[in-house]
């Protein structure tokens, strides 16, 4: 079985504990035929909805993975990406980073954040203790950013399409139900389509896959075939978590292969 973790952070992440090689030296041990290595970009200061001043430390980005490669490249295939973050809130910035990025193999575009009237709110931070109509205003908030996402287009692939699943329901302890939410989920999914980008079943450290089941059947129904698997591993403890079983899932979900990237181009790797 080809074993390929497409959404790993490293230290080059603010939110990162592990360097590349270690990360690396990890995936040999658990038997990854493949990792690619995803850390933060973003058009904003981290953790904020102010727009990034100067350039992006891509000399530092590289630098770990040419050392990871030195190390274990002959062990293990490793490819260099990036996610990112927070494009809507900077199109202009975020055009930018796309451009002058150096060379990389895949980029996932991805949204944390969603504004109401107290500005740009992370996810992570929802409020616990509201009704249940708040969420759901929280997630059409999530899914009208990942909208303008889609519609820029700029990336590989679309990450975590249901990430307030993590965030209102598993990590708050709701049990706010996605489906009322199809019809702006279906629209992403043409736009993407249309544009030849795809999205990532993101295993979600082996919890509720995002998206899951019934989102990916629709997006195989509606033609979508580029796909990755990624953990979101920010520590090695969580690499490569359930990579395998969501396999099953995407078989199970109509799909024949998975894909993996080499200088932004797909490979198609049978399920």
């Amino acid at each position: 079985m080809y074993l390929a973790d497409y959404h790993v952070h490293s230290s080059c992440s603010p939110d990162g504990h592990v360097t590349m090689a270690d990360m690396a030296r990890t995936g040999i041990e658990r038997g990854l035929s493949e990792i690619c290595f995803t850390d933060h970009v973003e058009p904003i200061v981290w953790g904020t909805g102010t727009p990034r001043t100067g350039e992006y430390d891509w000399a530092a980005l590289r630098a770990q993975y040419d050392e990871a490669v030195r190390l274990y490249g002959d062990r293990i295939t490793l490819r260099l990406g990036m996610e990112l973050g927070e494009a809507y809130l900077d199109f202009p910035i975020a055009d930018h980073l796309a451009d002058t990025a150096p060379g990389l193999d895949f980029v996932i575009g991805s949204v944390h954040m969603f504004r109401d009237e107290d500005g740009c709110t992370d996810l992570f931070y929802v409020d616990s203790d509201r009704d249940d109509a708040y969420y759901h205003h929280v997630i059409d908030a999530y899914l009208t950013e990942m909208l303008s996402l889609a519609k820029w287009g700029r990336f590989s692939v679309l990450g975590h399409l249901t990430l307030p699943v993590r965030c209102i329901n598993e990590i708050r302890g709701k049990d706010i139900p996605f489906r009322p939410h199809m019809a702006q989920v279906e629209e992403i999914l043409r736009i993407l389509i249309g544009k030849g980008v795809g999205i990532e079943c993101n295993t979600n450290r082996g919890h509720t896959p995002l998206p899951d089941a019934e989102i990916l059947t629709l997006y195989r129904r509606l033609g979508g075939e580029i796909i990755t698997l990624g953990s979101d591993a920010h520590t090695a403890d969580y690499l490569g978590c359930a990579i395998a079983e969501r396999q099953e899932l995407l078989r199970s979900c109509g799909f024949r292969y998975f894909t993996t990237f080499q200088k932004g181009k797909p490979d198609f790797r049978p399920l």
